[in-house]
């Protein structure tokens, strides 16, 4: 698996690991992909281009989703349920038992994300999706609000935390120096 390090120093990859890891953003990314359907892969997809000055428009994220929506929904969505229905799982299994199946059930849902962000990246690569944005925090701003608009509205508390952590990201970090 020589691609899985590549992937895995991939400026996309890089930036998703070190925003989710911003207090706050994952709690917000959570209700928004459980109060909204957000596929956080690709609200991060959008940020991540917004950290380069580029906003995506509405026929940009909906061909985002026409690529990416059957893996989701096919693997990725299937996966998490399994996870989340073992935190209460049932009696024939021991706890022990249920936790550990549930860990190694997390790093295979983990993996089908990061097989997903790379679907994602390649797709950044080959076709450059976007248009020059005056700031970061105005491409972002432009690409959420076309992403709702393909999918309907977001919860607005969640989505601001996201908004203000990712502001305050792109002042106090880049990836441009890795």
């Amino acid at each position: 698996m020589s691609d899985d390090s590549q992937v895995r120093k991939s400026p996309f990859w890089r930036f998703s690991v070190k925003f989710y890891a911003v207090p706050g953003v994952a709690p917000a990314c959570i209700e928004l992909q459980d109060k909204a359907k957000v596929d956080v892969n690709v609200l991060f997809f959008l940020l991540w281009n917004a950290t380069e000055g580029r906003a995506l428009n509405a026929a940009e994220v909906t061909e985002i989703e026409r690529a990416i929506g059957p893996w989701r929904d096919m693997a990725v969505v299937p996966i998490r349920n399994v996870r989340r229905a073992l935190k209460a799982p049932p009696t024939a299994l021991t706890p022990d038992a249920a936790e550990g199946f549930r860990t190694r059930i997390k790093a295979v849902e983990l993996e089908a994300e990061r097989l997903q962000q790379e679907a994602l990246f390649d797709l950044a690569q080959s076709r450059r999706p976007g248009r020059p944005s005056a700031s970061p925090i105005g491409a972002a701003r432009d690409s959420v609000s076309s992403y709702q608009g393909v999918i309907g509205p977001f919860p607005p508390e969640p989505l601001e935390a996201v908004l203000s952590a990712f502001a305050k990201f792109q002042g106090s970090a880049t990836d441009k120096a890795e």
